[in-house]
């Protein structure tokens, strides 16, 4: 056999580079935005956000200070900049945690089959049987409060999903003739991952990725909201919105502020979105 030909079908053919929309443009603008106040604004603010000058009681936005002082003579914009980066952390590692695990374990189970699918796949319908946030209020109950619980909850809430996807998907692909001539040409189950599995799962996985992020820092804010996520004086934005929710009458700015913020964060997620997704 000529070696052009044993070869030639584990060469795809050059594809044009697909053009951002303006959706996508905006939505990476967006998220650029919020990432670099996350992490850099603790920094270039320099102000402790647990300091507490209670003669600066709900003082008005100023330019020294745009966004206030809170109930407590708290910098305001201090607090949301830590705020922001100790969610969009904890959710971008609970996201990492979940994908990988939940990404090995599909192709693993779509490889193998047999016995060892069935275990997995009944593993997981065994925690899909339990609503995401039941199994984080579940953990976060032994320990109110802790960092750990409400990671590890939201990442055994969040792998399913990849698994499940990954599973299905990576059956599909692994019957098709592409991976068949591959196996025929004594190609490797890391080769043929790399070049057969990943360039089509990775669309996939990545749509999964932005969708759990989103769920992710909406999990922590609702459960900082009805107070058993992260608890104060911790400067996280669900935390923030409980603390300030009954001044807003008298400044709305501040609880306006984490809204507006958690609201950027997830618009931007969705634009992100190819336009033959997004229709």
């Amino acid at each position: 056999m000529n070696t052009t030909n044993a070869h030639s079908c584990d060469l795809a053919p050059d594809e044009p580079p697909r053009r951002l929309g303006r959706a996508q443009r905006a939505g990476i603008v967006l998220l650029a935005a919020v990432g670099l106040f996350a992490l850099l604004g603790p920094w270039l603010i320099g102000i402790d956000p647990a300091r507490q000058q209670l003669e600066r009681f709900l003082e008005v936005p100023s330019l020294a200070h745009p966004l206030g002082f809170d109930q407590l003579g708290r910098s305001m914009l201090a607090r949301l900049a830590h705020g922001a980066r100790l969610s969009l952390a904890l959710a971008a590692a609970s996201v990492l945690s979940a994908a990988i695990p939940g990404t090995l374990l599909g192709l693993l189970a779509a490889w193998r089959g047999g016995w060892l699918e069935r275990v997995l796949a009944a593993f997981a319908d065994a925690v899909l049987a339990l609503p995401g946030l039941l199994l984080v209020l579940l953990l976060t109950a032994f320990t109110p409060g802790g960092f750990w619980p409400l990671y590890v909850g939201i990442s055994l809430a969040l792998w399913v999903e990849y698994f499940r996807v990954v599973r299905a998907a990576g059956r599909i692909l692994l019957a098709s003739a592409h991976v068949e001539a591959a196996r025929l040409l004594g190609f490797g189950p890391v080769h043929i991952v790399r070049r057969h599995l990943l360039p089509e799962l990775l669309p996939r996985l990545f749509t999964l990725m932005r969708f759990g992020f989103a769920g992710a820092v909406l999990a922590m804010s609702a459960l900082g909201f009805v107070g058993v996520g992260l608890q104060p004086p911790t400067p996280e934005l669900g935390v923030m919105m409980i603390e300030l929710l009954p001044y807003y009458g008298e400044a709305p700015w501040l609880i306006g502020a984490p809204v507006l913020l958690l609201f950027a964060t997830l618009l931007g997620l969705l634009l992100l979105a190819p336009e033959r997704e997004a229709a």
